[in-house]
């Protein structure tokens, strides 16, 4: 069973974790970006929390989606510092082709092989803390490795959970990063503002110029 947390609280604790931690020598949080989107990547954010050597989180930590962009960028940047994480990104193309949840996994997958090059311990006697109700993981990620992390889900564990909210952090900055450099080349489609979701501005850019190959065609409506 799923459970659920609070999805009102905007401060975010350990409890859990240190929960796991007593059964688990690590826990990764996951978290994703760009799943609604119709252009640009899906992204995954991964991030390592361990008993033997703690991260030290920085003050503020909240779920991405409740930071302005400027904290956001000042808790990421002291995540950088002081953590170990990763983000994998898939591109429009394999959405389209093989669809948003194959999309996700491939995500996940790069973001765990670079977590790996970082901390080659990572993955032994972990746990997953995934954010949300479905398990899209597991399979993938007993496909990729020999002795595949459990998956945990919650729901609210973004808001709930401070190394699913440093994960959501992450993947949300590298993806908005990703989307305001892919403007530049594509001034029109207002990128930089809507990072690539379905604005009125975006679908009137479509209209206007086409698709273009950062757009997931089969999506758009």
């Amino acid at each position: 069973m799923t459970e659920v947390f609070n999805n009102r609280v905007k401060n975010p604790t350990s409890d859990y974790e240190n929960e796991l931690l007593a059964v688990y020598d690590r826990v990764i949080g996951v978290d994703e970006a760009g799943r609604g989107a119709i252009a640009g990547p899906v992204a995954v954010g991964a991030q390592l929390l361990t008993l033997t050597e703690p991260p030290t989180f920085p003050t503020g930590l909240r779920d991405s989606k409740l930071l302005t962009p400027r904290r956001r960028e000042a808790v990421h940047e002291e995540l950088a510092r002081a953590s170990t994480g990763a983000v994998g990104f898939t591109s429009p193309a394999i959405i389209d082709s093989e669809g948003i949840i194959a999309g996700l996994a491939a995500a996940a997958i790069a973001a765990l092989r670079k977590l790996l090059r970082k901390s080659p311990a990572a993955l032994l006697n972990a746990v997953i803390l995934l954010d949300g109700k479905h398990d899209w993981l597991t399979p993938a990620i007993t496909a990729e490795f020999t002795a595949a992390p459990r998956v945990i889900t919650r729901v609210g564990a973004d808001s709930a959970c401070t190394v699913v909210a440093a994960a959501s952090v992450r993947v949300k900055v590298a993806r908005d990063r990703l989307m305001c450099t892919l403007a530049q080349e594509l001034p029109e489609y207002l990128w930089q503002n809507n990072k690539g979701y379905g604005s009125a501005a975006h679908y009137q850019a479509i209209a206007d110029h086409g698709v273009t190959p950062q757009h997931r065609v089969s999506w758009i409506r």
